[in-house]
């Protein structure tokens, strides 16, 4: 449904949060718009992406932002630490503004709930910072898989070669300086107050708890796209997780979560396994003896069929060994899909902005997507088998788990939903 202020014709207006990093990646992304406001809480992170645009103006926070420039702005980028995704993004859809935020999409299952009713209710054009999500790869394995080349699919292993940052660490003792161009209070946000610390950020922040969401919550939004689409997985029944030592501080140094779903649409019960910090899955006997599972990769194992992809973004799913791969081209499946132009998910979104299509990785998609997702970290953070009940939001066999459901906000910054 077209949001009633989109502009049919013509550039919008786009403020981005968050411009250092992947932010500057985004920014560029969008460029082809009206830039109207940047909001980075690092003036030297930053400094590329303010020098870039120098008569667009600049903020440190974000609620300042909205509510100074919020009649100018159409569309909000945000590309932050995970645990300001929600706010920013809740905030800026309440005022009625499309969003595009990085992936994943919040920092826990509740609020990607949440984020997902609100763009549903304010009606604004959204989208996931995914981009396999639009590329040709995805759309061959979903059709493929649906047209039934595998066979029935029971089991999906999925990998990373992440983290290629610290996890398993205890909070730092010492309380070094915070540099001068950083707002250290905007940046913790919601998160609990703490000393500022070198080792969260820019970077490292993916591996603290109050800030990101491990290996798992940063890739396997991308890397759990394609079978999630072609699956139609949905919500799982239970999900468990073996790991290296686990703390209340950061994710483990490796993790093996492994979810079970239910019989789907006329599809069986399915095995999703999830393999990070340098574990992979069995080696499967259908690939050649020179070939070697990838850095990052996801195989489905049909009845009839096993496909291998060997990327992060499911960019060249073929089925192994290479031999099955040449008979099936000449009879494989017509494109259903409608193609994203270019592969670009920013100009999908601009479009859905401007009042066409919504977005392949729209809040509909990208908010179950994050849910099932991060459901593997309650697994990980408990040690313990859940069984979830997707309606209620609540882990049914485990009330201990529940806590990690939903986080509470710092005084100052709570938010209304």
């Amino acid at each position: 449904v077209r949001h009633p202020s989109s502009p049919a014709l013509g550039k919008l207006n786009i403020a981005c949060i968050g411009v250092g990093g992947q932010g500057a990646s985004d920014v560029r992304g969008v460029r082809s718009e009206n830039i109207v406001a940047l909001c980075d809480v690092d003036e030297a992170r930053a400094a590329h992406t303010f020098n870039s645009f120098p008569r667009v103006k600049k903020f440190r926070d974000y609620r300042r932002m909205l509510d100074k420039m919020g009649k100018h702005i159409d569309a909000v980028t945000i590309s932050t630490p995970d645990h300001t995704h929600f706010p920013a993004a809740s905030l800026a859809i309440t005022m009625g503004k499309h969003v595009f935020v990085q992936k994943p999409l919040t920092h826990t299952v509740w609020e990607a709930r949440q984020l997902r009713l609100a763009a549903r209710q304010h009606r604004v054009a959204t989208q996931m910072g995914i981009q396999g999500h639009a590329k040709e790869g995805a759309r061959l394995l979903c059709e493929w898989v649906q047209a039934g080349a595998l066979g029935p699919v029971h089991e999906v292993h999925i990998w990373t070669d992440r983290p290629i940052w610290p996890q398993g660490m205890e909070r730092p003792t010492d309380t070094p300086p915070v540099p001068s161009t950083l707002d250290w209070d905007l940046w913790l946000g919601t998160a609990p107050a703490r000393p500022y610390h070198p080792s969260y950020l820019p970077f490292d922040w993916r591996g603290w708890w109050d800030f990101g969401t491990g290996s798992l919550g940063d890739m396997g939004c991308h890397l759990m796209d394609a079978s999630f689409w072609a699956l139609k997985l949905g919500s799982p029944i239970s999900v468990e997780a073996e790991t290296s030592p686990v703390n209340n501080e950061s994710a483990p140094e490796w993790s093996i979560v492994t979810y079970q779903f239910p019989a789907r649409e006329g599809m069986p019960p399915v095995k999703v396994v999830w393999y990070d910090g340098g574990k992979k899955p069995p080696r499967p006997e259908e690939l050649e003896d020179d070939r070697e599972l990838a850095e990052n990769g996801q195989l489905l194992i049909g009845e009839k069929a096993t496909l291998m992809d060997g990327s992060a973004y499911c960019e060249s799913p073929r089925l192994i060994p290479e031999e099955k791969m040449k008979d099936f081209l000449p009879n494989r499946p017509p494109k259903t899909i409608p193609r994203v132009p270019e592969s670009n998910h920013y100009q999908e979104w601009i479009r859905a902005c401007k009042g066409e299509e919504p977005a392949g990785a729209n809040f509909d998609y990208a908010g179950p997507l994050t849910e099932m997702v991060l459901l593997g970290n309650l697994a990980i953070r408990t040690g313990r088998k859940i069984e979830w009940d997707p309606i209620s939001l609540t882990v049914t066999n485990d009330p201990e788990a529940n806590q990690y459901i939903r986080q509470w906000y710092r005084k100052g910054w709570e938010i209304c939903v």
